[in-house]
């Protein structure tokens, strides 16, 4: 007997925050990930980290489905003969750094771009150093930034960054400088259409702002809340019941959340003969 899927589903999750804690551990996940690989349900990476980042996760975790980088920048995947391809689907990194620039002018407050970190700074601020902190500065299509420490100045950026026809997202710990319209919902759009995969539906997973139109995009999804509970700025979309609540902080959660889903996906299955 052969287990075909009437409807066929992606995982499509953040990485940082979500599938991972803030030390880069995904190890509590790492039994959820095996199931989904038996169950042939591709895991699609759909973070602010670099591609490099992103190919040296999925060495480590033995993924092979297409991914998203840099807040919906780009998207990644290979083909039939194992070549790799890319679409890029904003501006580049050497047009908006300077727009950084200018925004810092225009708001009246240095932003420090992650590419200007110390190692001892970038240690402090996000636990990186060395190689894992090249990989992450390496940028194609956004710029991240330590973000004004107050809510009225980060505001006022996003204003001045839309005056600019540009959009600034907020993750856990840095700002990232975008395209205006670039998310990460348009490029799991644009992925869909790619594979020839519209009727897909998306179980989407995600912890902090810039996940917001991922979160919006998926047929179920879900908040993986911190250590001190889920971001303020999905509360909304809890309240309402649009997305539902992890049970457990980042990895512990996403697991646990996943395997909480997979009975009504089983429900999807068809056996044939």
């Amino acid at each position: 007997m052969k287990t075909t899927l009437r409807r066929q589903w992606w995982v499509v999750t953040d990485l940082d925050g979500t599938l991972m804690d803030h030390r880069y551990d995904c190890a509590p996940a790492l039994g959820t990930i095996r199931l989904l690989q038996r169950r042939g349900i591709p895991i699609i990476p759909c973070t602010s980290k670099t591609a490099e980042e992103v190919r040296r996760f999925r060495e480590q975790t033995g993924l092979r489905d297409p991914f998203i980088v840099e807040n919906g920048g780009a998207i990644h995947g290979e083909n039939a003969d194992g070549s790799p391809w890319q679409q890029t689907l904003g501006p580049s990194w050497q047009e908006l750094r300077p727009q950084l620039d200018g925004l810092a002018h225009d708001l009246g407050q240095p932003l420090q771009a992650l590419d200007d970190l110390s190692d001892q700074e970038a240690d402090r601020l996000l636990g990186l150093g060395g190689d894992a902190l090249r990989q992450a500065q390496r940028r194609a299509c956004s710029v991240p930034f330590v973000p004004p420490p107050d809510g009225e100045s980060r505001r006022r950026l996003q204003q001045l960054a839309q005056a600019r026809q540009l959009a600034v997202v907020q993750g856990n710990r840095l700002g990232h400088l975008l395209g205006a319209d670039v998310s990460k919902g348009r490029a799991l759009a644009v992925l869909k259409q790619r594979q020839g995969a519209s009727e897909v539906a998306v179980l989407a997973l995600g912890d902090s702002p810039n996940d917001l139109p991922l979160l919006h995009a998926g047929d179920r999804s879900i908040v993986v809340p911190g250590v001190d509970g889920p971001h303020p700025a999905l509360q909304s979309g809890l309240a309402e019941g649009r997305f539902q609540l992890a049970p457990a902080p980042h990895a512990h959660g996403w697991s646990a959340a996943v395997e909480q889903w997979l009975p009504g996906l089983l429900d999807d299955l068809d056996q044939v003969d």
